[in-house]
């Protein structure tokens, strides 16, 4: 097998302001995996939060690349990936990219949708997202709230943490308003304390907010879990929940955990979360980062396994290189093609730089060999 990467900058429409920091872009590498004329297609977006840079990125997939190189076919590359043979020293997110790329590939040459390999055929493969509103001023929160609810929206993800909590409680006051029959999530994204957290819980149950996401600072599970034991809200795991691991001590303890590909290492590291919970009264939620369709992909083929949907990153594009998720009416689906079944934009529609092969404006990319 053969390996190449592209790096391109994804723009945001607006920027993203969340409890700690403020995204207006990031840089996506794409590895493209070919075996016997056919290509297969992964991403990698650089975080901060996760200390992963464009150089580092553009680095380990490099040398994920030149290791598949001493597999015969994608299957077997897969296989040593998940018994752990294989890329298991490297981030998560470059091991979510490989897996991804390898499992286009694999669902191309058998002519079947991603899930249906996973033997995922009888689950739905379509689910109402969620979809961000930043920490912004209330005036905003609301009239993009409306605006989401108007387009088709029933779930709508708040974000919190603002210096002065009354303004969390205002936004996500005004947002109810906006969007009266919308269900709310609440992401602190663990910028609260737990006296914080025990105060501002009730306020926001009584504001019919569904659940809130990771409320007080990662690093302390036991504190969350004991937090969650008491809170009028369902707690969600996120940033204390990146691996296995962390998911078997809160099991039972928390309502739920985020589980994003980038975070826990891919679609079987995500599987092997949801057996690990299942049974234990702690529902999944699929989250993401901000990426484009081909990095959201993988993870709206397991939509039928979750309780909670929040797969909006390319929503928040300006230009998503890539299609074939839909999202834009508020429901993710996948389209049914062989693979993660996604296709490329032209070069126009995407707006990215350095993108070649377009098929002209208005249409779609048919050369699949896109590093």
């Amino acid at each position: 097998m053969k390996a190449r990467q592209r790096t391109v900058r994804l723009e945001l429409a607006e920027p993203l302001r969340i409890s700690r920091s403020t995204m207006a872009a990031r840089d996506a590498v794409w590895l493209t995996v070919e075996h016997a004329g056919q290509y297969g297609h992964g991403e990698a977006v650089t975080s901060g939060y996760y200390g992963l840079d464009t150089a580092t990125l553009q680095r380990l997939l490099h040398e994920a690349g030149q290791d598949l190189a001493r597999f015969a076919d994608p299957e077997s590359a897969l296989s040593a990936l998940c018994e752990e043979e294989y890329g298991h020293h490297r981030p998560a997110a470059v091991r979510a990219a490989v897996e991804s790329a390898l499992l286009d590939l694999r669902g191309k040459r058998a002519g079947l949708p991603l899930h249906r390999l996973l033997d995922a055929a009888t689950t739905r493969q379509f689910a109402a997202t969620a979809r961000t509103v930043g920490i912004v001023p209330v005036e905003r929160a609301a009239a993009q709230a409306r605006c989401l609810a108007d387009s088709g929206f029933s779930i709508i993800k708040i974000k919190a943490g603002a210096q002065d909590p009354e303004d969390d409680v205002e936004r996500v006051r005004a947002v109810r308003a906006a969007a009266p029959t919308a269900r709310l999530l609440l992401d602190p994204n663990g910028a609260w304390t737990v006296p914080q957290a025990r105060e501002l819980l009730p306020r926001f149950a009584d504001l019919t907010v569904e659940a809130v996401e990771q409320p007080i600072a990662p690093g302390d599970p036991e504190a969350l879990a004991r937090l969650a034991e008491r809170s009028p809200l369902p707690v969600i795991a996120d940033e204390d929940a990146v691996d296995h691991e962390d998911v078997r001590r809160l099991a039972g303890r928390v309502r739920g955990v985020n589980v994003k590909l980038a975070k826990c290492g891919g679609v079987h590291a995500a599987l092997r979360i949801a057996s690990l919970i299942e049974g234990s009264g702690t529902e999944l939620m699929l989250g993401c980062l901000t990426a484009s369709t081909l990095g959201l992909a993988p993870a709206v083929h397991l939509v039928g396994r979750a309780r909670w949907i929040d797969l909006d990153g390319h929503l928040l594009l300006a230009h998503d290189p890539w299609t074939g998720i839909g999202g834009t009416d508020g429901v993710v689906r996948t389209s049914g093609r062989p693979g993660l079944g996604v296709r490329r934009r032209t070069t126009a529609a995407a707006g990215a730089e350095g993108i070649e092969g377009a098929a002209g404006a208005g249409g779609e990319e048919h050369r699949e060999d896109l590093a």
